[in-house]
């Protein structure tokens, strides 16, 4: 009986304590739930704050994720210490420890951090600008906590790590209205630099798109090991500038075929020297060789010995 009894106990008990630990998860789902809807309202009201105030959209979006997980962070502390009871200090200490562990495993995750908060403050582009980063070309999408997000002129969605950005030069294109645009087009040594520099003039005067202000120009860069490199130099809209530059290079070449103005290529020229020998050589040299070979039948001939 007294068995009985104690095996009823510990049963009460434990079914006591399971419909308590389940009404404790209970709660915090509950809770959670509730301050998740919340955190997302409290994360809109504060974007719609932030537009209000004119503030850059690499900031708004930026903010926006970090309050919405600085929020998370104050529901997971609210929810350990009201449902489940634990203490400040103890979620203190082990937040210490887990941080300094964490901090350890991800540094470079933490320098994407970092790096991306400098972007926001810095403001070295905006979304809608196109960048030159790490020898990716594109329009800029989103600037995240971790990743900085471009989309190229092929549709390509390019990722750059924020720490990588910060890293590397950037070249903003979208600032000023126009572009420079900058051919290297050599030619031979044996063609007419004038009449190059008209045909080049020429097509860039006769695209419309071509900015008569800065005027085009037509330079000497170098006289190079197999050309002389010409700087063929004009400026577009910005919007203009790679269909521009396309066309451009093809008139060009057209114009330079057309005047027999040649582009060459890198060329090596070899020299080959032959040398004739003088009367008699060929025969006193074979006579020198004769003479200085011993037959093996000869007396003057001596085996080797072997020393052993």
């Amino acid at each position: 009986m007294a068995n009985d009894a104690s095996s009823e106990t510990l049963t009460q008990t434990w079914l006591a304590q399971g419909i308590d630990i389940g009404i404790e998860l209970l709660i915090a789902v509950v809770v959670f739930v509730v301050g998740l809807r919340i955190a997302r309202w409290l994360t809109s009201a504060s974007v719609r704050a932030m537009t209000r105030a004119s503030m850059d959209p690499i900031g708004i979006q930026f903010m926006r994720k970090v309050v919405y997980i600085g929020l998370l962070i104050v529901l997971l502390l609210a929810l350990l210490q009201g449902v489940f009871g634990v203490a400040p200090t103890s979620m203190i200490a082990v937040l210490g420890a887990a941080g300094l562990a964490i901090g350890l495993a991800l540094k470079d995750s933490l320098s994407n951090v970092a790096s991306g908060v400098m972007l926001v403050s810095l403001k070295p582009f905006r979304v809608g600008d196109v960048v030159t980063i790490a020898n990716q070309t594109g329009k800029v999408e989103e600037v995240s906590i971790f990743q900085t997000r471009l989309r190229g002129a092929d549709n390509q969605i390019i990722v750059l790590p924020n720490s990588l950005i910060t890293a590397d030069p950037i070249v903003n294109l979208t600032p000023d209205v126009m572009r420079r645009i900058e051919l290297v087009i050599g030619i031979g040594y044996g063609d007419d630099i004038d009449v190059a520099r008209s045909i080049a003039l020429e097509a860039m005067h006769s695209d419309e798109r071509v900015l008569a202000d800065p005027p085009p120009d037509v330079l000497v860069y170098a006289l190079a090991e197999n050309s002389i490199n010409l700087g063929i130099r004009c400026h577009v809209a910005n919007i203009d500038f790679f269909v521009t530059k396309c066309e451009l290079t093809e008139r060009i070449k057209k114009g330079f075929d057309a005047a027999g103005i040649t582009i060459p290529f890198p060329q090596r020229d070899v020299h080959m020297y032959h040398h004739t020998p003088k009367p008699g050589a060929e025969q006193k040299a074979l006579s020198q060789a004769q003479a200085s070979s011993v037959s093996l039948d000869s007396p003057d001939h001596q085996p080797s010995v072997d020393p052993e």
